[in-house]
């Protein structure tokens, strides 16, 4: 059954043609099936993330091959997030399968979680095929005793109020912010945010990377508590690469 949604003028208001949602209490997360007839699946969705990671199936998966090259930096605060244009960098292949790299973007603190446990940071690395399948690489990042220095150059940028995207005189190398350790999680999921497209391929680093307590603290100054809640499982399976 469709839920009836009450919401006051101010959630439906929009912005440039835009339905404006984001993460407070009235155009938050339990709002945004409400907000548009195209936020819909937010709602309805059977197949939607993030997700709690508890059990998973050991299964012969192909390795990941990050087939990324430096980029000059264009960053953004686009209102829900610090992104980081990248199609230019180049892609990810697993197994016959090559997914070009779109952007990447910030969410603190993690939005799908490893045995109920939230990382203090995620980056979200968005990937299409030719075939228009999108593909989410999920990067987590936790304080440790030392500062991360692809974090470092991103955040001398950090724009603080929403806006155009920048460019800047500088290279980034994507393969810097990667662990060294690529096993992973995978299942089958949506977009985090609206409008909630299902049919995303998503695939979970299990070895996070580290920020300093400082960078952390500086993105946080900016977004802190864009992470949608968990979401059901339903009747997924979940694999893992060992």
């Amino acid at each position: 059954m469709q839920r009836l949604c009450y919401l006051p003028a101010v959630a439906n208001a929009t912005n440039q043609g835009t339905v404006h949602w984001g993460y407070d209490e009235e155009n938050g997360p339990s709002k945004w099936d409400c907000l548009s007839s195209e936020f819909e699946i937010c709602g309805s969705g059977k197949r939607q993330t993030p997700i709690d990671i508890t059990t998973s199936i050991k299964a012969d998966l192909p390795p990941l091959e990050f087939c990324y090259r430096p980029i000059p930096l264009t960053i953004e605060n686009n209102g829900h997030t610090i992104q980081i244009t990248a199609d230019t960098a180049g892609y990810l292949k697993i197994g016959d399968d090559s997914y070009p790299l779109l952007q990447f973007h910030t969410h603190a603190p993690s939005e799908n979680t490893i045995n109920g446990k939230r990382f203090d940071m995620v980056i979200h690395l968005v990937h299409q095929d030719i075939q228009g399948r999108l593909l989410v690489v999920s990067n987590f990042l936790e304080v440790g005793d030392t500062a991360n220095p692809f974090i470092d150059v991103l955040w001398e940028f950090l724009p603080q109020t929403p806006g155009e995207p920048q460019q800047h005189d500088v290279e980034i190398d994507i393969n810097q912010l990667l662990p060294e350790e690529k096993e992973y999680f995978t299942f089958e999921g949506s977009l985090t945010t609206p409008p909630c497209t299902e049919g995303v391929k998503w695939v979970l680093l299990k070895q996070p990377s580290s920020i300093s307590a400082e960078q952390l603290a500086q993105h946080n100054a900016v977004y802190q508590g864009n992470a949608r809640p968990l979401q059901p499982l339903n009747d997924r399976e979940i694999f893992s690469s060992n």
